[in-house]
């Protein structure tokens, strides 16, 4: 699947990454990740894209991202925004597709092989636009679960399907290393605050 000689680029979808590892029941281990797509050729990139809550004085998230963004990944975030529905309840959104599309079609100049962290099926003509430029595309997420965390027409545009679950004993945080303290997921589509 991955060839010494290509570069590549690691695009993670982080509110989707969170959720399937959850699913799947074990955490990542970041620096285990780039340890790993370094072994498997040249790792150009690899970039994490989230939403924050800026009006929090404390996010779960900003330890992981300003470990992240000082160890080697490139951290791409926006403010989440907030919104009342038609039942009037409080709900924050904080969509990153668009950043993680723009950045892998102009980084896709320069790669041989994207390597997508998502199950959203919106990614579908990302990576259709990826490949018709001659670059691989492989997807991570998982069938592991019920219902599965991947879109079938994302996993079927796909060159190569990787399944999250398979990766875990390379790129999963030991038992031991885990912490007590359980943070909450990063900022996604939307959430109910009540």
């Amino acid at each position: 699947m991955f060839d010494q000689r290509e570069k590549i680029a690691l695009f993670i979808d982080g509110a989707n990454l969170y959720a399937t590892s959850k699913a799947l029941g074990f955490d990542i281990d970041y620096k285990r990740m780039l340890q790993y797509f370094n072994k498997q050729a040249y790792l150009l990139r690899a970039c994490y894209y989230t939403a924050l809550i800026e009006d929090q004085e404390y996010s779960s998230i900003r330890p992981l991202i300003d470990w992240l963004d000082y160890n080697g990944y490139r951290v791409v975030t926006k403010p989440t925004k907030e919104f009342t529905d038609s039942s009037g309840r409080r709900k924050i959104k904080g969509n990153m597709d668009i950043e993680l599309a723009i950045d892998a079609l102009e980084l896709s100049a320069t790669i041989d092989h994207m390597v997508l962290f998502s199950g959203d099926g919106d990614f579908r003509s990302l990576v259709e636009a990826v490949q018709r430029r001659g670059r691989k595309v492989s997807v991570v997420s998982t069938v592991a679960t019920q219902p599965p965390m991947i879109a079938d027409d994302l996993r079927r545009q796909a060159d190569h399907f990787i399944d999250l679950a398979d990766l875990q004993k390379d790129i999963g945080r030991a038992p031991a290393e885990r912490s007590e303290r359980r943070a909450p997921p990063p900022a996604d589509d939307e959430f109910d605050v009540d």
